[in-house]
């Protein structure tokens, strides 16, 4: 998929380029020849259905999954040849964890801030971000709800100051508050100078959040032309009538402390 990019300053060169990559899982191309730019402070949405190698593609780009053809460099680096020299500058948020259960909260976040080569005041921050410098931060994380678990994911990312996010469902597993706080520290990591590309099928949230919209299907890349089609504003509806005295609304759960 070539692309033209009018707004790159002259000489600058893409976070990402990718020309005829190719990605196997076993013998199957989950990758099957993918064309894909991204500049700098940039926010990327994909989408496409189940299998169609999104998740590939985001751990291809973080360094997890070989390039078998093709080219891929990314911040720089060739993932062709040495594909583990990209990963402690780019943050993976997966389906998985990546948590130790025995350990702290405090102890994870540290954990994965040390091993990015980050300040541990980078980790302080990046709990108190994400709702953890509290009691919770001295929890070990096999006691976590799953949207605290999922917090402390976010924070040992954000805590790793990656010039590239990698954001597979990141909204999943949260109550609205931490929906809202996720695009926050989108809009917030692309204005202190990071990329961003995410995988979500939360198209409205993820639509409002994206500069470019790039559908996989098959393996391979399509940047969709255009304008983004962003999601209608909510119509207005009445109040509802106050309840009768002594009538209880139906209790909704929700997700403790996430």
């Amino acid at each position: 998929m070539e692309s033209e990019h009018p707004d790159r300053p002259t000489g600058a060169a893409p976070v990402v380029h990718l020309r005829g990559a190719v990605a196997l899982l076993g013998r199957f191309p989950a990758l099957a020849g993918v064309d894909l730019d991204v500049d700098r402070r940039r926010i990327v949405l994909l989408r496409g259905p189940n299998g169609a190698g999104k998740t590939t593609l985001l751990r291809t780009l973080a360094g997890l999954v070989p390039v078998t053809e093709g080219e891929a460099v990314v911040l720089g680096v060739d993932l062709v040849r040495d594909r583990r020299a990209v990963r402690h500058r780019v943050g993976l948020l997966a389906h998985a964890t990546g948590l130790y259960d025995d350990l702290t909260v405090a102890d994870n976040v540290q954990f994965w801030a040390r091993a990015a080569k980050a300040d541990m005041a980078d980790a302080d921050a990046a709990m108190a971000r994400l709702g953890l410098d509290g009691r919770l931060r001295n929890v070990a994380v096999g006691r976590l709800s799953t949207g605290q678990r999922r917090r402390t994911s976010l924070a040992c990312l954000i805590a790793r100051r990656p010039e590239l996010w990698l954001l597979d469902e990141p909204h999943a597993g949260l109550d609205q508050d931490g929906r809202n706080l996720v695009d926050q520290l989108v809009r917030d990591a692309t204005a202190a100078g990071a990329t961003v590309i995410l995988s979500s099928h939360e198209l409205d949230r993820s639509l409002e959040l994206a500069d470019e919209v790039v559908t996989i299907t098959g393996g391979v890349a399509h940047r969709e032309p255009g304008p983004i089609p962003r999601p209608a504003a909510p119509r207005e509806t009445p109040a509802a009538a106050p309840a009768p005295d002594g009538a209880r609304s139906s209790d909704t759960p929700t997700e403790a402390a996430s």
